[in-house]
């Protein structure tokens, strides 16, 4: 019996998704709308993303444009952009909300490397969780018989080559990233 990888592999990929949507929400000193996704604006006495209440443009490498589609919704918008703690400058004027992205320093750049090493770990953490998931339901099925030892050899070592890739693909996420960000 051929062991089936395909929902360990959809799972990797998800993982290697993920890794990508965090390091694109990092401040690298350039605009990026993405920055902004996970902030939630108070809008009517409730929570919503930030998406839902105005549309955001990049008006210079440097500066977002936020366009509230109800201009009353400007300070609740920018108080929601500045407890975010994003490290942004704002500014408010009669169309909208400015977002000023920082010249980054060398000691800013530094950092951001350490918080990206560390959401490349979580990254490999959860790959390694989800191959001893693999490695547990290999056991079980050769201790059910439905799994000889060959056939557990070769997985064994699909699963290896399985992981070194999304290893090598986490790595290259990260490499770009970290170029990206020390520029």
């Amino acid at each position: 019996m051929q062991y089936n990888f395909s929902n360990f592999k959809t799972n990797l990929k998800k993982v290697e998704e993920f890794l990508g949507k965090e390091y694109s929400q990092l401040n690298i000193g350039r605009a990026s709308p993405m920055i902004l996704d996970g902030v939630s604006v108070e809008s009517y006495g409730s929570y919503v993303p930030l998406k839902n209440v105005a549309s955001v443009s990049i008006e210079d490498p440097k500066t977002l444009r936020i366009a509230p589609w109800d201009k009353s919704q400007i300070k609740s918008i920018e108080k929601a952009i500045v407890g975010a703690n994003l490290g942004l400058s704002v500014a408010t004027d009669d169309q909208g909300i400015r977002v000023i992205f920082p010249q980054l320093t060398t000691e800013t750049r530094q950092t951001l490397v350490k918080v990206l090493k560390e959401k490349l770990e979580d990254s490999r953490i959860t790959v390694r969780k989800e191959r001893e998931g693999v490695m547990d339901d290999m056991e079980t099925k050769k201790k059910e018989s439905k799994m000889t030892e060959d056939e557990m050899f070769r997985a064994k070592e699909e699963l290896q080559k399985i992981i070194t890739e999304t290893n090598d693909n986490l790595e290259s996420i990260f490499g770009k990233k970290e170029k990206e960000v020390m520029g």
